[in-house]
Order: C-alpha cells, then sequence, then structure tokens
C-alpha cells in the first residue's frame, strides 16, 4: 500500500511539472543546416534549432549546447567534447562553434534544451550526430588518385572559347573509357562506425558487396576542377560484413572530360575519369584500419561503352561481369588499377544536398510512329533519364531518343541543335533486363525507342515490358506552398516549379538540355522564387564557391561559373550576371543570417567591384546582356547595368558595416551614392516622370532598387501603371532581367490588381499563353519558342507567395525574425493558402473572403513575431482568436496588428 501511495505521488508530481516542461520545446535540431550532416568544416559549422510551444508569444530565453564522443556519453550526461552552459542569448540560429578542436573522420553526438521568455525550461532534443571531413592531405591516409588509365598533358584542354577548339588544333577529344575499380579487403573484427570518403570525377556510383552506396546521382558536384573537388562521406557500418567486403566504383566522364563524339555544347578534357578513397573502419575494441586506394586495386572497362554529360550513355550489357563488387570474384582478367596524375584542384567536402533521382512518372500515351519505332509521351518535360524494362535475345539493341517536343510526323525533335542525345542498351538475353543511364541526362518529355517490337507477340524484336521516366534534382527539402482559387495561377506555380526543380542540381543550370550550365542570371534575378519553394541555403553556399574559383585575375566574376566555356563578350562579362557575386553573399545574410560567409567572400567581392569601378565612366555601366529576352519597347543596357551596379555596391557598403570594415563601409556608401545621382542624372526624365523609354524594366528596377528619390516615387509609379494598362495592354514586356523587379515594384507598392490583369489571361506573350500552347514547364521566351524547360522569367512566385499567401520579410529584419503577414485578395481570388519554412520555423497563412468578411488564419514561428496587415477599411470590425480588437492602427487598407508566435484565427467584417 505504502508502495502504491508513493507511485500515486510520483505521477502527481509529474503531472504538475510536465505542463510546465512540455511549454517548449525543440521541434528540430539541424547542424551545418542539414540533419545528421556529414563531411563536416569545424571551421564552418554551425548548429540552429527550431521549438514549439502551445502558447503565444514566446521566445527564447538561453540555451545550452552539448557534445560527445559518443551517444551513451551524451545520454550520461559526460559531454566530453563541448558544453556551452547556459547562454542567455534568444539567437537559435547560426551558433558557430567555439569549442575544442575535433579530429577528422570522426562522428560526434549532440543536442540542446532551451529556455522560454518565462525562464521555463525544455528538455533535451532529440540527439543529432554530426561528422566531420577530412582536414588535411595527411589525413587521407597515403589515399591515391588511381584510374585505367591516365591523360598526357598533350590531351588535356580546358577550357574552349565559345565552345570551340582554338585555332589551329584540329584534335578530337574522344570517349574515355568508362572504368569499373574494385578492392577486397576482411573486417576482422566487430565494427563500431565504418566511414567512407570518397570522390571521382567526372561521376561515380560507389557500392559494397553489390549494394549501391547512397542514393546519390551523378556525384560529386560540378566545379571548376583546377581549384575545388568535391568529395562525399558516407556511413557503410551497417554494409559491412564480418570477413571478406569488397567495394566497387564504376566512373563517367561528366564535364570532367567531355567528348566531341555527338552533342557538345562546349568541349574540354580536364582528364581521364579517377578516384580517390579512404574507409575508416572503427572497431569496438578502440582500434581502427583503413582501406584506400591505391594500386592494389584491380580495374577493367565497364558495360558503359559511351558516355557525355550532353550526347548521352550507351550500355551492353553482354560485357556485365556478374559479381564483380562482390567477394570471391574471380577478375582474371583484370589489372592492376593506374597511378594518375593528381588533379589540380583541393578535394573539399561536398556541403549542398546530392543529386538525386526523386520522381517516377509513368507513360501517358503510346504511339507506333513507324517500322520498329514508337514515341512514349509521359505528359510532363522535366530533367531527367529513362528507365528500360525489356526482353530480348543477347545483342540486340534498343535506341532511346529523349525530346522536349514531337516534329509535325509525330517523331520527336531535339530543338534548337541539341542533337544527338541518345541512349542506347545492347541486350545480354537473359530474362526481363532493366536498365537506366548513370552519367547524363536531359529535358524530356518524349522517349523515342527504336528497335523494339511495336506489336504484341512479335518475336522477332526486344519487347519493352516498362519504361519509366526518373526525374533528377537536388534533393534541398521542400520550403513551401502555396494555392488559391484561382485555378489558371495554381498551374502557373506548377508549371514553374518544374523548371525549378529540372534546374537546381549541383548547381543551377538554365536549361537541362543544350546548356547545362550556371549561368549566373537565373541564381541572380530568380534566388527569392527558388527559396520560396526550396531551401537552398547549402545550395547558394557551394554557387558562392563556384563564383570564387571562376574569378579572373582582373576581378571579374565571368556570366558562368564554373567557367567550362570561355565565352566572349558580354557574354563573359555582363554586370547583371556577375553582380550574383556580391548579391548571393547578401541573400544568405538577409534570408538565413549568415554574417560567416561575408568574411570568407569579402576579397572575392571588393575584387570584384573594383572591376566594375574600372569599367564604369561617370559612375555608370553600359555594357553587357541587358534585359535578356524583353519584347516590346527596349531597355537601354545602361539601365539594367548601372541599376544591378548600384546595388551589389549598395549591399556591399552594408555588410562591410557588419563586419565592422568602418572605412570601407562609408567608402561603399559614398559610391553607391554618387551611382545613384548619375544613374537619375542620365535617365530620369524630370519634366515626364519616366526613366529611359518608359518601358516595364526601366521604370521598374528604379522602383524597386530604390534608385527613384522619395518625392517622385509616387508619380513614377503611377506612370508605370498608367504605361502597362494604357500602352501595353497589360501585356508582360519586360524581360529576365527585369520581370523580378517589375513584380516587386507592383506588389509591394500597393498595385496587385495590375499584375492580377498581367497575369490572369492566356491571349498574350505570358504564363497563361504558354500554357495554352502546352507548356508544361517553363519556356525560354514569352513566345514560346526555343527551350521548353528553362529557369527564366519565374518571378511571379514572388507575388504568389509574398503578396496572394502574404508571406515576407518586414524592412530591416533578418532571417526572418520579424515578419510581414500581408495577404492581397485581389481580383477573382476568394481563397489562399501559404507556407515558408524560415529559419525559425514554418510560416503559415490561409484565407477566405466571402460577402465582404476576410476570414484569416496565421502561424508564427516560436522565437519570432510578425506584423500583421489585415485587409479592412477603417470601419472593419477586426477580432482575433474570436475577440474584438477595439485599438488597432489602420494604414492604407489594411489594419496593422502586432502578434508573437502562435496560431491566431484573424476576422475583418
Amino acid at each position: 500500500m505504502k508502495y502504491r501511495k508513493n507511485i500515486l505521488l510520483t505521477l502527481f508530481l509529474l503531472s504538475l511539472y510536465l505542463p510546465a516542461l512540455a511549454q517548449i520545446h525543440v521541434s528540430e535540431a539541424l547542424c551545418d543546416n542539414r540533419l545528421n550532416a556529414a563531411g563536416v568544416n569545424p571551421a564552418d559549422m554551425f548548429f540552429s534549432w527550431e521549438m514549439k510551444s502551445p502558447r503565444q508569444a514566446v521566445t527564447q530565453s538561453a540555451y545550452q549546447l552539448v557534445i560527445a564522443s559518443s551517444p551513451a556519453k551524451l545520454k550520461a550526461g559526460q559531454f566530453d567534447v563541448f558544453n556551452s552552459g547556459t547562454v542567455k542569448s534568444e539567437q537559435s540560429i547560426q551558433i558557430r562553434y567555439h569549442g575544442k578542436n575535433l579530429k577528422p573522420a570522426e562522428t560526434y553526438f549532440w543536442k540542446v534544451r532551451v529556455w522560454d521568455n518565462r525562464s521555463q525550461q525544455s528538455g533535451w532534443s532529440d540527439t543529432q550526430h554530426f561528422t566531420t571531413g577530412i582536414f588535411t592531405e595527411g589525413d587521407w591516409k597515403n589515399a591515391l588518385w588511381i584510374g585505367y588509365e591516365d591523360m598526357p598533358d598533350t590531351e588535356r584542354v580546358v577550357p574552349f572559347v565559345h565552345g570551340k577548339m582554338k585555332a589551329g588544333n584540329s584534335r578530337i577529344i574522344k570517349n574515355a573509357i568508362s572504368p569499373l575499380l574494385r578492392k577486397e579487403f576482411k573486417v576482422s573484427k566487430k565494427v563500431q562506425k565504418a566511414l567512407l570518403f570518397i570522390s571521382g570525377l567526372g561521376h561515380y556510383e560507389a557500392s559494397i558487396n553489390g549494394g549501391k552506396i547512397g542514393k546519390a546521382f551523378l556525384s560529386p558536384g560540378w566545379t571548376s576542377y583546377d581549384k575545388t573537388i568535391l568529395y562525399n562521406t558516407y556511413d557503410i557500418s551497417g554494409q559491412l560484413r564480418e570477413g571478406n567486403n569488397t567495394i566497387g566504383v564504376i566512373l563517367g566522364n561528366g564535364f570532367y572530360n567531355i567528348s566531341q563524339e555527338r552533342y557538345v555544347k562546349g568541349t574540354g578534357a580536364f582528364g581521364k575519369p579517377k578516384m580517390i578513397a579512404m574507409l575508416k573502419i572503427s572497431y569496438t575494441d578502440g582500434s581502427q584500419a583503413y582501406v584506400v586506394s591505391d594500386q592494389s586495386w584491380k580495374t577493367a572497362p565497364s558495360p558503359v561503352t559511351f558516355n557525355t554529360i550532353y550526347g548521352g550513355e550507351d550500355y551492353d550489357a553482354r560485357l556485365e561481369q556478374k559479381g564483380w563488387d562482390s567477394n570471391s570474384f574471380a577478375g582474371n582478367n583484370w589489372k592492376e588499377a593506374v597511378l594518375v596524375r593528381k588533379p589540380k584542384g583541393k578535394l573539399s567536402p561536398e556541403i549542398d544536398y546530392p543529386v538525386v533521382l526523386q520522381d517516377s512518372l509513368s507513360v501517358k500515351k503510346k504511339t507506333v510512329t513507324g517500322t520498329n519505332t514508337s514515341v512514349y509521351d509521359f505528359g510532363q518535360n522535366v530533367s531527367g533519364i529513362p528507365r528500360l524494362t525489356v526482353k530480348g535475345k543477347a545483342g540486340q539493341t534498343i535506341r532511346l531518343i529523349p525530346a522536349e517536343l514531337l516534329d509535325a510526323n509525330g517523331s520527336v525533335s531535339q530543338a534548337d541543335g541539341v542533337t544527338p542525345h541518345t541512349y542506347s542498351y545492347t541486350l545480354k538475353g537473359n530474362g526481363p533486363e532493366t536498365w537506366q543511364p548513370r552519367f547524363s541526362y536531359f529535358a524530356v518529355r518524349y522517349v523515342q525507342v527504336e528497335g523494339a517490337a511495336t506489336t504484341a507477340g512479335d518475336q522477332s524484336l526486344p519487347e519493352i515490358t516498362e519504361l519509366k521516366l526518373l526525374h533528377n534534382r537536388n534533393a534541398a527539402p521542400s520550403n513551401g506552398t502555396f494555392a488559391c482559387s484561382n485555378e489558371l495561377f495554381n498551374r502557373i506555380h506548377t508549371f514553374i516549379d518544374w523548371a525549378i526543380k529540372s534546374n537546381i542540381q549541383s548547381y543551377i543550370t538554365d536549361n537541362p538540355q543544350r546548356e547545362k550550365l550556371s549561368w549566373q542570371g537565373e541564381q541572380n534575378f530568380m534566388r527569392t522564387a527558388i527559396n520560396y519553394n526550396y531551401n537552398s541555403y547549402n545550395l547558394y553556399r557551394s554557387l558562392i564557391q563556384n563564383m570564387a574559383d571562376a574569378q579572373h585575375e582582373s576581378g571579374l566574376v565571368p556570366d558562368i561559373a564554373p567557367e567550362y566555356i570561355k565565352f566572349e563578350g558580354p557574354f563573359v562579362d555582363s554586370p547583371e550576371w556577375g553582380t550574383t557575386a556580391i548579391l548571393d553573399t547578401w541573400f544568405l545574410y538577409q534570408f538565413y543570417g549568415d554574417t560567416t560567409m561575408i568574411g570568407k567572400t569579402y576579397g572575392m567581392m571588393t575584387s570584384y567591384a573594383r572591376h566594375l569601378e574600372k569599367q564604369a565612366s561617370g559612375n555608370l555601366l553600359n555594357y553587357g546582356l541587358g534585359d535578356w529576352l524583353d519584347i516590346g519597347n527596349v531597355t537601354p543596357k545602361g539601365i539594367t547595368a548601372t541599376a544591378y551596379y548600384f546595388h551589389a555596391i549598395d549591399a556591399l557598403g552594408q555588410m562591410a558595416a557588419l563586419t565592422g570594415k568602418v572605412q570601407d563601409a562609408a567608402y561603399y556608401s559614398q559610391l553607391a551614392g554618387n551611382i545613384k545621382a548619375a544613374f537619375n542624372q542620365k535617365y530620369f526624365d524630370t519634366h515626364r516622370k519616366i526613366y529611359a523609354t518608359g518601358s516595364q524594366t526601366a521604370m521598374a528596377m528604379p522602383l524597386s532598387m530604390g534608385l527613384v528619390e522619395e518625392q517622385y516615387k509616387k508619380e513614377v509609379l503611377g506612370n508605370l501603371v498608367k504605361n502597362i494598362k494604357e500602352s501595353d495592354g497589360n501585356r508582360l514586356t519586360a524581360g529576365d532581367v527585369g520581370h523580378k523587379f517589375l513584380v516587386e515594384a507592383l506588389y509591394e507598392n500597393g498595385h496587385p490588381e495590375t499584375l492580377f490583369a498581367m497575369t490572369n489571361r492566356d491571349d498574350v506573350p505570358g504564363y497563361g499563353y504558354l500554357l495554352k500552347k502546352g507548356a508544361t514547364a517553363l519556356v525560354e521566351t514569352w513566345d514560346g519558342k526555343s527551350s521548353q524547360n528553362q529557369l527564366a522569367m519565374g518571378h511571379i512566385l514572388e507575388w504568389f507567395h509574398g503578396g496572394i499567401a502574404g508571406i515576407s520579410q518586414s524592412a530591416n529584419s533578418v532571417a526572418f525574425k520579424h515578419i510581414k503577414i500581408c495577404p492581397q485578395p485581389v481580383g477573382d481570388i476568394t481563397w489562399a493558402n501559404g507556407s515558408f519554412h524560415s529559419p525559425y520555423g514554418w510560416i503559415k497563412t490561409s484565407w477566405t473572403k466571402t460577402s465582404g468578411v476576410l476570414t484569416l488564419t496565421v502561424d508564427i514561428p516560436v522565437n519570432t513575431n510578425a506584423t500583421v496587415y489585415v485587409p479592412s477599411q477603417a470601419s472593419s470590425r477586426i477580432s482575433v482568436n474570436g475577440k474584438k480588437i477595439a485599438d488597432f492602427k489602420w494604414k492604407d487598407g489594411h489594419a496593422l496588428l502586432e502578434l508573437g508566435s502562435g496560431r491566431y484565427n484573424i476576422k475583418a467584417e
């Protein structure tokens, strides 16, 4: 009885304690913006966490972060690596590590707890872990670069000018052997941890005991190989066996060695395929063993008989060697791996999410178009590869031709000269065979299959039993959602999203077929739209490194990075593209709160700023690509070039101030002021209150970038709206540079109805027009021609998320610490909802408008606050969670409410 009373007393005390404990808890904890990050560099490492609470207006007042060398020690409270103690701070993102030196190639375990603004303590977060990368060349434990063959310097060609061989050099770069490499080794004790560090150029797939390692496609990511080479880190503890084990690697060419034997945009040869690897095995008794790449590995040609990033891939299944990456394989005809020349680039961990095969699309329609020829329509244009399952006889070959379009006869058309890009599979002839390319991809909606039976029962040709389309993209997590009552707008959102997904690979491409190059314009103009949909922090960190690697001695940052092709003129130096080198770092600060990147890239940014200063005349720039692909009223190049010059220098000055560079801050602030004055003197007509030609871009860029003097802003905005309605007939004419700023100038300055009128139509060039013509992803031009999957002019997503759904960041806020909720019921839209995953957590909105009554539900993350702009009349009755608000500020058609974290149901009637 006494024991029972004690139990009841304990339960009673817990019932008092647990509710207080549950008032706040850590819901997600990340290291390096990744869950259980691998390949971490302690010098760059940081921690972040999100919190949840059933209460409203909750903030963090303190935290404690602890790290241990094992889960057992962490659980026991033995924080032998790091213990922050109780740190009184609201900061819950970008917490930099300042503890003792960490070891390379080690896994550490951590957790965090917090206190809220009522001094209530949370429980510990779930245990997380991170694995450090390799810090020095010596940490590779004598691992060597190996391959099937080496490339002499006389064959090395990097890169070509405009994709063409230099004059007098007629040598053709041919396909390199795609080799298999294998290594057998023994595991003699019980394994505690096994970590594999590996890179393969241009790309690799690795396996252990016949099972693929990881899910990545086209690893490692694309870089300037003479500057940076990425490696990947895998925990393969669960794939090792006691006794004999075998690691296998297959290599492909990628951008490292581009053959000229099929379609190419540009060709170049850094070297033949090669690899380096180190496997660290930690045993439970505390001992360690290493398996490294060296001449003891064996190698042979693979069944991949041709592969190039631009031209496709061929595979001969008759050349397969069953069990080559498993134990007890004889390998009689295999030779010793060749020690190859070490690449010039520095080995660095890949910090971005991998490219993966994310979706599998099924055939929507099959059409027989000729003898032994069929066309398969998957209904959606994506970056992808076909996956073929086929039955037939040994030696029979199937040819697959991917395409975006069909010609007049219903056959596939590889438009824009992007031909030939093909895949072929030669059967081995023993039952159903499934194959997919490893080292190439394309923009695909249609696949033409040649050499297969088109009628049932035809035994003379191979029979296709299944054909799938696998979509490859960066595995960055979803960052947001949007939907509304306007079905056209939902379709626009979807087809822009497909273009984003298809072009965020290991860098941001312009398209998945013709170029596959990292044009800086796409990452400059589309970064906000991309970030509303996908967490792009790690991606943009990688992009910045690519720009730093590509920077010329003059300070110029070229229009593409990596600079796989040496373009000329404005295709190498256009300020609208090059200023990405400054504005990407500014973006990481504004959207993610990263100040460390400012210091890391400051030299690159100031060097590029000096380059622009040298190009300027009277503080004006007048060169570059201009408002690429605009239509109608042409915008002078000086408008777009100088506006971006101002924007970049202004941001650079603010970053200098943030990092304590007082003299630089003053210098760049003055320079920005001089640029603004020169811009207005040159382009602004004080009488007519227009800029230059009065085009949409010429008017919108100054408004959005802060170039318009305050006393003229209202009239300039009015003239922009008037010109759109009267001169342009509510048509889009801005190009890839200006369209982003047109969207921002209108929706941020009280004219969403104009954006609605421009967007809610399909009779003139624009989004609806492209959809009406059958586009399933963004097209390169407003008239629907050229590339059918292009990351260009998708900026309307900024309005969908930031305007219609109403989720944006308040002025002067960083990392969405202070949120602006300002939904825009406009046109025939009667409801909308949206979400955005900020560094502090999910922000959500949902609104309906019926019979003049607006109902708005808002979710605000813990440790943030928001200003909610409720569309209303001055006489409207405003209630929050059923309680009438008697006293509120009203401005420009909105009731303003200041709210802390939590969920709020707001009504205006």
